[in-house]
């Protein structure tokens, strides 16, 4: 019989740093959603003075990641961004394998642009190594504490 492994001897989570602001949402997949997550993007870029452009970017970023989450994922949705001396950090997790990825659309499809806005407006973006996650990172001002 092997011994259970104790919490206690997991590493330690690393603490963000002093100037760092973060907020974390799971929900259910649902539509709805997409637009209850620009509003609470919106709201903490306005607690951490982040406007204009870099902030309409950085909600139309969340707006795609989510809704792709939304249509493609399996199971619950995460939403995390983290915002760090001089970078924000979106990341979007829906439990499916298939990373999300640029792809042509024709000019009367209806979709298959999201990708192409992230990466317009974010600094850089990308897929984790299991494709369950989507992340875009902005450049921003840099945060005082």
């Amino acid at each position: 019989m092997t011994p259970a492994t104790s919490v206690a001897s997991a590493a330690p989570a690393k603490p963000l740093p002093q100037t760092a602001g973060a907020f974390e949402v799971s929900f259910t997949p649902d539509t709805t959603r997409v637009r209850h997550m620009r509003t609470i993007t919106t709201a903490f870029l306005r607690k951490w003075d982040v406007g204009g452009p870099l902030a309409e970017g950085i909600v139309l970023a969340v707006s795609e990641l989510v809704t792709n989450a939304v249509q493609h994922g399996y199971g619950e949705i995460g939403l995390r961004v983290r915002y760090a001396a001089d970078e924000l950090h979106i990341e979007v997790s829906d439990g499916n394998p298939q990373p999300a990825g640029l792809r042509s659309a024709d000019d009367d499809d209806e979709s298959g642009r999201g990708m192409f806005l992230v990466a317009f407006f974010s600094k850089d973006w990308g897929v984790s190594e299991d494709g369950m996650t989507t992340w875009a990172a902005f450049r921003a001002p840099t945060r005082r504490s």
